[in-house]
């Protein structure tokens, strides 16, 4: 066995529910905007993920929608109807075949919704928000709260997606509760301003991801499939005054331990990136988190790491037992083959717009890619582009 084997990179880890994953390697939900418009899987599609998940432990699939009103990308899939069925199967399908985990991320955009496709219906969120500019700085229409009764509908989805995930033969489901859609805007003082039993104290606004959590755990018990996984995932903190703080995320990683989870996955945009407050501000987020934590279950970490020593430094910090990669993937569709055969030299850290036939990218991602923006990888010669709201 070489040298590249005998790191803890590519050792087996074994979930709390006795799954094991043969490695700690995790390709990252990555929008690609290449879904039909329905939501179901389109050849660009297939194209796109048909060799990324090779010689990884998981592949967690696109934010894939619960219910139509939370569409936040064009060509982005669903979960949330019987039509969805087929498409969620052969996506499972490919995934497995490259001998990964296929994890379902299940989603809803809240506010960050986009106008245009959601067919007319009203954006939604916590509380009421006016027009203004959308997350990309569109013209965005005003937001409404939800009702009670909305709430709960909206938790069924998610329990709903992931039974659909369950019987089109997926390995788990992530929460998606992270990058300020909906799970994230109920958490935050900034954007749940309401006075009800779902917002208010602390308490109240980690009330929406706790239920959403219960009725994903249910729908697996009703299928009687302890082997199926659940991770959840989440972005520590907000730039706004009264956003959500470590503090907050703390109190929510310490409900989410009274759980049945097989995982945490924390998004970020720095892998090492300092807490902003309520914690010490001298240690990274994933140090605190993990300690946090405190062996309840599994940290996968992120965060621009884009070579096999990027990779294998993060794991080797102790702050997580997963390390996911995403603009990295973009670039090198092989990324784990080339690390697990110790041809790390050929691993590349930009895209090449010479090389379309490389990257198997979707029209719309191609075009957007060519635009150098900061969420994607380095555009080789091209310097970047606009930045997200929070770079975190």
């Amino acid at each position: 066995m070489s040298q590249n084997h005998e790191h803890t990179l590519f050792q087996a880890y074994t979930f709390n529910n006795g799954v094991e994953v043969k490695n700690r390697l995790v390709v990252a939900p990555m929008t690609h905007w290449a879904s039909n418009e329905d939501g179901t899987l389109s050849d660009a599609e297939r194209t796109f993920i048909g060799n990324r998940a090779r010689d990884f432990g998981l592949f967690i699939t696109a934010a894939t929608l619960v219910s139509p009103e939370g569409k936040a990308f064009a060509g982005e899939p669903c979960a949330y109807d019987e039509a969805h069925l087929a498409s969620l199967k052969e996506t499972a399908a490919i995934i497995q075949a490259q001998g990964a985990k296929a994890i379902l991320q299940i989603h809803h955009g809240g506010w960050q919704a986009v106008d245009g496709i959601i067919g007319g219906r009203d954006k939604v969120a916590p509380s009421d928000l006016p027009a203004g500019t959308d997350a990309a700085g569109r013209p965005s229409k005003a937001t409404r709260a939800l009702t009670a009764d909305e709430i709960e509908a909206l938790i069924a989805a998610f329990g709903k997606a992931t039974d659909l995930a369950i019987r089109a033969g997926f390995d788990g489901v992530e929460i998606h509760g992270a990058n300020g859609y909906l799970l994230q805007q109920f958490v935050s003082g900034h954007f749940n301003r309401r006075e009800d039993e779902w917002g208010g104290s602390r308490s109240n606004r980690l009330r929406f991801p706790l239920a959403v959590t219960d009725a994903v755990i249910a729908a697996k018990a009703a299928h009687g499939r302890d082997d199926f996984i659940i991770g959840y995932r989440l972005s520590p903190e907000e730039p706004q005054e009264d956003g959500i703080t470590m503090e907050d995320t703390f109190a929510l990683i310490d409900a989410l331990k009274t759980k049945a989870l097989q995982y945490l996955h924390v998004s970020l945009w720095d892998f090492y990136k300092k807490a902003r407050r309520g914690a010490d501000t001298a240690r990274s987020r994933l140090d605190l988190i993990h300690e946090r934590i405190g062996g309840a279950f599994p940290l996968i970490g992120v965060g621009n790491l884009f070579t096999a020593d990027d990779v294998r430094r993060a794991l080797d910090s102790g702050w997580v037992e997963f390390a996911a990669v995403g603009k990295a993937v973009l670039i090198n569709p092989d990324f784990a083959t080339l690390i697990y055969q110790g041809r790390e030299n050929e691993i590349a850290t930009e895209i090449d717009p010479e090389r379309t036939d490389r990257y198997g990218y979707a029209d719309y991602l191609w075009q957007l890619q060519l635009m150098a923006p900061a969420f994607l990888p380095p555009l080789k010669g091209r310097k970047e582009g606009w930045q997200p709201v929070d770079a975190g």
